[in-house]
């Protein structure tokens, strides 16, 4: 018997049939075409950072991408590098700074795989930058009869328009090829404000600002609010004992304990919020990109995760703390919100529309108590469209219309997986059998 999968949240489980872990595209091949013909099903997993079962698979061969790690090449003229999709974005980011270069965006974490975070629609918040997806410029997959295509814009456009987020329900993905820049710095400012100040300026803070996200603390009238922009420099990074103190002590050591008193005694939470939210003060610094855009994240939690129209944002807040007011909930951890401009990507949470998304979160172990069922009310009201690797109920009735392309992603996956070889019960809800 293999052992049992779980993801890094821990709120998801699987035991698979076989586990395999090929060491290149070739034996990857190969594990696909042995499952076809013992019938059974194939799931790629990465980090498990995704807080659905969109990896999950009992009776599958799962497939590790352990040893998928290689750098393929860097194309300086081209601006691109061309990984494997097993590699981990935070050697990605490291390799590339090697090189003086740098991805464009990415999200707040970088403990995923290139082919997990891309898959799911891992994203940071950018008033003209989108998705890591939305940066892949090339990517060879291998689909359930075994073939290995390579795809572009220009070469199998239909497949690579449906594989850049293709939720591992096409085939499984072995190298990416991303646009990649010379290396930039970022100047980050971080800034405490109120909730109503946040939002009145709301369209200035991302009109103005490259990168603009905060933090709302529930139970409170209080924001942390971060703009990150291009910077000619001189680099001045935060002192080693400060970064330490703040990012990785006082956001996961302390606010790991915290959490575990407010998940033991909830009434202490509007108390403990009041609290936490004066902890972090106004910093500035300027630095490497991928050192402003990532930190640690120790702390575990589940998530749920909208992006809603640009225009509905501020109402949608607005709602959201006065449904938060109006409950018996105790919150302990702030939602977060950030941005992303409309994109081509059929799946994207982007597709067509600026967005706004807004995450609510729960420390693990703590009853959820309807929290997640409300504010998914509110966010579909909305016609919101929920992160892929973020806990929702939505089904496939839901989403086909809210995707003006759902029916043209879903005809391609009948035409390179008929038998549904990379199929589970998560896809079955979100796509349809």
């Amino acid at each position: 018997m293999t052992e049992v999968w779980r993801n890094w949240a821990g709120n998801q489980s699987a035991r698979p049939a076989q586990v395999t872990a090929p060491g290149s595209v070739e034996e990857l091949a190969a594990a696909i075409k042995a499952a076809a013909e013992a019938d059974r099903p194939v799931k790629a997993v990465g980090s498990g950072h995704s807080f659905t079962a969109i990896a999950a698979a009992g009776d599958a061969v799962m497939v590790r991408p352990d040893r998928l790690t290689a750098v393929r090449g860097i194309d300086r003229a081209a601006g691109t590098v061309t990984v494997e999709s097993g590699l981990p974005l935070h050697r990605l980011n490291r390799l590339l700074a090697a090189a003086d270069l740098s991805l464009t965006n990415m999200g707040d974490i970088e403990v995923q795989t290139v082919a997990g975070a891309t898959s799911t629609g891992t994203h940071g918040t950018g008033r003209d930058s989108g998705s890591l997806a939305a940066q892949i410029r090339a990517l060879e997959i291998v689909l359930a009869d075994g073939s290995v295509q390579t795809c572009s814009a220009t070469e199998n456009p239909e497949l690579f328009q449906g594989a850049r987020l293709g939720l591992g329900a096409l085939g499984v993905i072995s190298a990416l090829t991303f646009a990649v820049e010379p290396m930039f710095l970022l100047s980050a400012h971080e800034k405490p404000m109120g909730f109503d100040e946040v939002l009145g300026d709301f369209d200035e803070l991302t009109a103005v600002n490259e990168h603009f996200e905060f933090y709302w603390f529930p139970h409170t009238d209080r924001c942390s609010t971060k703009r990150n922009n291009r910077s000619q420099g001189p680099a001045a990074p935060l002192p080693k004992f400060k970064a330490w103190l703040d990012d990785d002590f006082v956001s996961n050591t302390v606010w790991e304990g915290v959490c575990r008193v407010g998940r033991t005694f909830p009434g202490s939470i509007p108390t403990i919020a009041q609290v936490a939210s004066r902890a972090w003060s106004e910093r500035r610094f300027t630095d490497q990109a991928y050192k402003v855009y990532t930190s640690p994240r120790k702390v575990r939690f589940v998530e749920m995760e909208y992006a809603v129209p640009r225009e509905a944002a501020t109402t949608v807040l607005r709602e959201l703390k006065a449904l938060v007011e109006r409950s018996d909930w105790r919150i302990s951890f702030p939602v977060e919100v950030r941005t992303a401009p409309a994109d081509d990507l059929w799946l994207s949470t982007a597709n067509g529309r600026d967005s706004v998304y807004i995450a609510v979160h729960l420390y693990r172990g703590t009853r959820e108590l309807g929290y997640f069922t409300e504010v998914e009310k509110l966010m579909t009201a909305h016609r919101g469209r929920p992160h892929w690797g973020k806990l929702h109920t939505r089904d496939a009735e839901y989403l086909s219309s809210v995707y003006p392309h759902f029916g043209d992603f879903t005809a391609l996956r009948d035409k390179v997986d008929p038998e549904r070889r990379f199929a589970n019960d998560y896809l079955r809800r979100v796509l349809g059998a």
